[in-house]
């Protein structure tokens, strides 16, 4: 796993402080404090808080401001002018988003400011971390007016040390956090889904030991399928450090020492081990202990290859039975709960899927480690998406930024096969060169999983062709392509044909067509559910006779909020591609698509 180290400066008074950014895996199954609830907050269009009338950054200024959010300042007595007050603002749930908390925040895309006040008592020689789940897009995190840092990205976890700035009793977490879309950004300025702001995810302080266990990672290897390796890392570089790693059920117990990096490497052979599948998602209780600290992990061994053009799991043949699932609720907010993420898994396994595409963003933990409990597979994506912009370097940086964050947590995960690049990217040098170069981290951070892109293909001579440059560089060929919804004729899908310069396994990422769940009417009619259901049938056809199928997602499990789509009386604000509606109903096509899968 490649290390990754972030550096932020924070200031008090006149000097500059190094931050460094820390990250620890499995924060569910440490001591943790939740920091959810209720928050107030301040909506800030003109960045008053932050900037002076002159655009002075007020955390860059080495005098203290009253005017500067962070501070939470409160006027001495009634001459003082002091123009904000966080005790008497409104407040909101965190975790959530803004847009659908208040009604003035739905189209909101701006500067909302947030505040929880808190107490804590540290005993000695312990250590204390601050951790996001996700927060979009851009934070500028403050503990009692010290800046901790800046992360940018929407969906992936955060965390920072406050084990010198905490207090026993009135701490105070002010959050800047600005969703404005950026050309630069990752995504970029134009996205086909809800861009809904605010502290999206958990919030959590977690308390450590001076030294601890900061990040594990156990797995099969691929040429010794008996073989279990892995390691444990320290969080700091301490040699002949004794650590127990345990799997009872296995009857494995290693005590071993760390290198003079602290770190422990090991391999042991694991021959009656039960390997983890759709079918049998067999997770075994991990064990690992160090310096009276015990961390409790279920984790599953299996093995995924891409080989002559066709997909194995554990060594046996495996076709892919999926949907895309965007990351939503029930009531069309961000999704962020246990709940949310079981909707969507059930429904998946009610169609027949053993798999779900995650587009186009990394989800809450809580889906990745469901999907682990429930048996299906996970390809997840970073919002790598449509017009980024790939010549610049920043923004190269800040997409591995997510990536690296991205595998970090998530790969002890026996569920996510494939770890996916991009989405529907126009063909540039500068586009194929940057994400091959995601590729190649990809492959050092993680070489146990598979790597892929939605693509797109094109049509030449009446073939449809798939010769993308950048599939020399995924193990999966995998694209998007939509006949009958946005070009082609229904009624050429059983001759058309297709071809792929790669032999490799090939999965349709996206397909599909949108309905109005209980509008009906003619097949050949657009907008209703028996359209949509003559769409897939059609769609299927041409998709079964496609070389080297290894699978599909169809676009997409559940309606989604989307703010171009503006029709009235039909999308209203939500993508209707759902093959649910967005209030739980099942379409015409669901059952198309469950019928097919039970056949395979």
């Amino acid at each position: 796993m490649k290390k990754i180290l972030v550096l932020s400066l924070f200031l008090t008074g006149n000097c500059f402080f190094a931050q460094t950014k820390a990250f620890l895996q499995n924060i569910p199954n440490r001591q943790t404090t939740s920091l959810n609830g209720k928050w107030n907050y301040i909506i800030d269009p003109y960045e008053t808080g932050y900037f002076s009338f002159h655009l002075d950054e007020y955390d860059k200024k080495s005098d203290f401001q009253k005017g500067a959010y962070f501070n939470n300042y409160h006027a001495a007595n009634k001459q003082e002018l002091v123009e904000y007050d966080f005790d008497k603002s409104p407040q909101m749930d965190i975790p959530n988003d803004w847009n659908t908390q208040a009604n003035e925040l739905m189209y909101y895309e701006g500067t909302v400011w947030f505040k929880k006040s808190f107490d804590y008592s540290l005993k000695n020689n312990k250590r204390l971390f601050l951790n996001f789940g996700a927060v979009n897009y851009k934070a500028d995190v403050y503990l009692n007016g010290i800046k901790l840092g800046t992360h940018l990205g929407g969906f992936t976890s955060f965390t920072y040390e406050v084990s010198k700035i905490i207090k026993a009793s009135g701490n105070y977490l002010v959050v800047k956090v600005d969703n404005k879309r950026q050309k630069d950004a990752v995504p970029t300025t134009n996205t086909d889904w809800w861009n809904y702001g605010g502290i999206t995810r958990d919030v959590q302080l977690i308390e450590e030991e001076n030294a601890f266990v900061k990040d594990y990672e156990f797995h099969v290897e691929k040429n010794q399928i008996a073989k279990i390796s892995g390691f444990v890392t320290l969080n700091q570089a301490d040699a002949n450090k004794e650590i127990s790693i345990e799997i009872k059920e296995l009857k494995v117990r290693l005590i071993k020492k760390t290198d003079e990096a602290g770190q422990l490497n090991f391999g042991f052979n694991a021959s009656k081990m039960i390997y983890w599948s759709p079918e049998n998602p067999k997770l075994y209780d991990v064990l690992i202990t160090y310096n009276n600290q015990v961390i409790k992990d279920k984790i599953g061994f299996r093995i995924i290859e891409a080989k002559n053009g066709k997909l194995y799991l554990n060594q046996k043949p495996l076709f892919l039975k999926g949907v895309s699932v965007h990351e939503e609720s029930a009531k069309g907010g961000r999704g962020n709960s246990v709940e949310d993420a079981k909707r969507l898994l059930v429904w998946a396994k009610e169609m027949g899927c053993n798999y779900i595409r995650l587009a186009h963003y990394p989800h809450n933990e809580n889906m990745v480690r469901l999907a682990d409990e429930m048996g299906v597979l996970v390809w997840e994506e970073i919002p790598v998406y449509w017009t980024i912009d790939f010549k610049n370097r920043a923004t190269y940086q800040n997409a591995e930024n997510q990536l690296q964050e991205m595998i970090f947590r998530d790969k002890n995960r026996a569920s996510v096969i494939i770890w996916s690049m991009a989405n529907e990217t126009p063909i540039s040098e500068d586009r194929t060169k940057f994400i091959a170069d995601l590729a190649a981290e990809t492959r050092k951070a993680d070489p146990n999983r598979l790597i892929s892109a939605a693509l797109l293909s094109e049509n030449k001579n009446g073939v449809n062709t798939i010769d993308d440059p950048l599939g020399e560089y995924m193990d999966l060929i995998s694209f998007n392509q939509y006949l009958g919804w946005y070009g082609g004729n229904l009624e050429d899908a059983e001759t058309m044909k297709w071809t792929s310069k790669y032999n490799k396994p090939l999965i349709v990422s996206e397909f599909g067509g949108d309905a109005k769940q209980g509008l009906h009417g003619d097949k050949k009619d657009r907008w209703n559910e028996e359209f949509q259901e003559y769409l897939y049938v059609q769609n299927l056809k041409m998709i079964d006779k496609m070389p080297n199928l290894a699978g599909l997602s169809p676009w997409i499990l559940v309606d989604f909020r989307s703010p171009r789509r503006v029709l009235p009386e039909i999308q209203d604000g939500y993508n209707r591609k759902g093959l649910i509606s967005n209030d739980g109903q099942k379409k015409k096509a669901f059952w198309v698509m469950k019928n097919y899968y039970n056949q395979k």
